[in-house]
């Protein structure tokens, strides 16, 4: 958009980085007291024949925010945790449409509390540190982070009972093949460690304490994209899987951000860029 004066202007939310760490967290407050969830909607494992139940944005965030049996403070540590029953003829948890799996997982939202929708052509990382203390009897275990496009599933993080961290990664257009149980990381069970999912440049990237995985996959364009993190349970009995989340650190930047923000920084004398860091609290 060029302004009266002939300036461009971008858009103001060309680079936003979110970052959830909590540093002195009240064990007595729901998640959304020492977590900025400003960002996230929260998918539950119950509900009824017409879908999973769905808590906003808006009824997550505060000390009084939602919190329930699936989605809670730990009593001694201020983490959030994250609850999700096993199989559902086992246990009568409810699905999503389409899923065999119930879940406790946050989606990304936009401030509005509308889905997130973006572009892989930009800057687009999720890291989320935290433990599983809990893990489904599953193939691959539990589900802990995932990208999404299109509401359709393109990558995701698993950890299993034996602490084995691997990626799935559904069929691209180029034609590279379907990857399943890409090994990433073996981390013990209950031990605190840091997953980055990356979507930049329309590149997926993961990478586990800073060790990336070799996927070297091609380009993969794609819109409408969002990030889920959390705990999707995929056990065949109906053992519940458990994370326990420590902090999450969102960023995302557009492609235009480079060489126009540098010229409009010329020009308006001061930062284009939107960095709305949000501190809560840490353990």
């Amino acid at each position: 958009m060029v302004s009266a004066r002939g300036l461009v202007i971008l858009p103001s939310t060309i680079y936003t980085a979110l970052l959830s760490r909590p540093s002195t967290p009240d064990p007595k407050c729901a998640p959304g007291g020492n977590f900025d969830l400003s960002h996230w909607s929260l998918q539950l494992p119950t509900g009824s024949a017409k879908g999973i139940n769905v808590i906003p944005s808006k009824d997550l965030q505060g000390c009084h925010g939602y919190s329930g049996p699936h989605f809670h403070t730990h009593r001694s540590s201020g983490l959030m945790v994250l609850e999700a029953p096993g199989n559902p003829d086992v246990t009568g948890c409810v699905t999503t449409q389409g899923s065999r799996h119930c879940r406790s997982e946050l989606r990304e939202t936009n401030p509005d509390g509308r889905n997130a929708a973006w572009s892989s052509s930009g800057t687009n990382v999720l890291e989320v540190t935290m433990a599983v203390t809990e893990a489904d009897d599953g193939t691959f275990g539990t589900a802990i982070g995932q990208v999404f496009a299109r509401s359709k599933p393109l990558a995701a993080i698993y950890y299993s009972q034996k602490g084995n961290m691997t990626v799935d990664v559904k069929p691209g257009p180029l034609g590279h093949d379907h990857i399943r149980g890409f090994p990433v990381a073996q981390v013990p069970l209950g031990q605190r460690f840091t997953f980055r999912l990356s979507f930049s440049d329309s590149i997926l990237n993961v990478a586990v304490d800073g060790k990336e995985a070799p996927l070297n996959l091609p380009r993969w364009p794609a819109d409408e994209c969002s990030f889920k993190l959390g705990n999707y349970n995929q056990g065949r009995s109906g053992d519940q899987s458990v994370v326990q989340v420590a902090e999450i650190t969102l960023k995302h930047a557009s492609a235009a951000s480079g060489r126009g923000r540098d010229s409009l920084l010329g020009m308006l004398g001061g930062p284009l860029a939107v960095f709305s860091f949000s501190l809560a609290s840490y353990m």
